[in-house]
C-alpha cells in the first residue's frame, strides 16, 4: 500500500508521495480530466526540483488522478485569465517549457502511468518521460491544429526522436485521437495492459529501476541523450562509464553475483 500523497505548493491540484526509493508526482484535476492551469505547472516546476535534490528518489514516476485521464492537456476554461493577451501567453508558455525541460532533462528515470486521456499538453507531458506505460482503454491525441495553437521545436523534436518524423506528422496533421494499440505500434508507449494491471506493472518497474546501481542507470540515461545529438560529446560518455567502474557500486554487484544474493547498491 502506497502511503498518502500530499499537496504541492498549497494546491491540492498537484500531489506528491515518497515511498520506496519512487517519487510520485500526480495531476489532480479528476473533474476537468486533469486540465492543467498555471498553478498546476508551478507546483510540478516546485515537485520536480524536489525530486531531482532528494538522493532517496531514485525513479519519478508521473500519473493522473481520478482513472479517467492522464493530463488532457491545458485548461481551456482559464484560457481569459492565464492566456488572455500576448504577454499571458508568453508567460504561460515558458511556465510549461520550463516544467517539460525539466522533465525531460530529469537526472532520474521517468515512467509516465497512463491511464485514459493523454491529450495535447499530455503527450507532451509523457514524451518527455524516459518510459510511457497505458491502459489499453487509453487515447491519445495532439489537437493542435484543431485549436490554432503552435507547439515550438524542442516538444515537436522530442516527438519525432521518440516516433519519428512520419508518425509525429500524422499525430499532428490529423489531430485525431489514437487508441493505446495505435500509440504502441508508433513507438509512443512502450507498454499496454489491463486497466487493473497497471498500477501493478508501474510499481514493478519503478521498484526494479530504483533497486538497480543508480550510477550505471544515470549514466545510460545521460548517453542515449548524448547519441541523439548529431555531435555527442563522447569524453562526457566515457567520464560515465570510467565513474561506473570506478564505483563501489561495481564492487557490490560483482559481489552480490558472486554471493547469490541481491545487491545494495548506494549510488558510490
Amino acid at each position: 500500500m502506497l502511503p498518502p500523497a500530499h499537496p504541492a505548493l498549497g494546491t491540492d491540484k498537484m500531489l506528491s508521495r515518497k515511498a520506496g526509493g519512487v517519487g510520485w508526482m500526480i495531476f489532480n484535476n479528476p473533474e476537468r480530466h486533469n486540465a492543467v492551469s498555471m498553478e498546476m505547472w508551478l507546483a510540478a516546476e516546485q515537485i520536480l526540483t524536489d525530486f531531482a535534490a532528494d538522493p532517496e528518489v531514485r525513479v519519478l514516476v508521473v500519473t493522473g488522478a481520478g482513472g479517467k485521464a492522464f493530463v488532457s492537456g491545458a485548461d481551456i476554461s482559464k484560457f481569459e485569465s492565464e492566456r488572455g493577451s500576448a504577454e499571458a501567453v508568453a508567460a504561460y508558455q515558458a511556465q510549461t517549457a520550463k516544467v517539460y525541460e525539466a522533465l525531460a532533462d530529469f537526472p532520474k528515470p521517468t515512467i509516465a502511468a497512463i491511464r485514459g486521456h493523454c491529450i495535447g499538453g499530455g503527450s507532451a507531458l509523457a514524451v518527455c518521460c524516459d518510459m510511457r506505460m497505458a491502459t489499453e482503454k487509453s487515447t491519445f491525441g495532439i489537437p493542435a491544429a484543431k485549436l490554432g495553437l503552435g507547439y515550438p521545436l524542442p516538444g515537436i523534436r522530442r516527438l519525432v526522436h521518440l516516433v519519428g518524423p512520419s508518425f509525429a506528422k500524422e499525430l499532428f496533421f490529423s489531430a485525431k485521437k489514437f487508441s493505446a494499440e495505435d500509440a504502441r505500434i508508433m513507438g509512443l508507449v512502450n507498454r499496454v495492459v489491463p486497466d487493473d494491471a497497471l498500477d501493478a506493472l508501474v510499481e514493478d518497474y519503478a521498484a526494479t529501476i530504483a533497486g538497480n546501481a543508480p550510477l550505471t542507470v544515470a549514466s545510460v540515461k545521460a548517453i542515449v541523450a548524448e547519441a541523439l545529438k548529431p555531435d555527442p560529446d563522447e569524453a562526457l560518455c566515457d567520464r560515465l562509464v570510467r565513474g561506473c567502474f570506478a564505483s563501489q557500486d561495481y564492487i557490490e554487484g560483482r559481489r552480490a553475483f558472486m554471493e547469490k544474493r541481491a545487491p545494495q547498491f548506494t549510488g558510490s
